[in-house]
């Protein structure tokens, strides 16, 4: 099964404005965001996007 146009985590330094079924990710600044990020691109095959600049999104196209 192949899986298109998904949300597969979400990256925040505000988790008080974030909910949902997909995989949270809590970090304490924006660099740490920033890291994790760049290392869930790579593990889960995605692209981040930024929402804004509290919050990163990772989409597989």
């Amino acid at each position: 099964m192949t899986h298109e146009k998904l949300i597969l985590a979400v990256i925040t330094t505000n988790p008080n404005k974030i909910a949902g079924g997909t995989p949270i990710f809590t970090c304490d600044t924006r660099e740490e965001m920033e890291n994790v990020a760049t290392n869930l691109e790579a593990i889960l095959d995605g692209i981040a996007h930024a929402l804004s600049d509290e919050l990163l999104i990772i989409v597989k196209h």
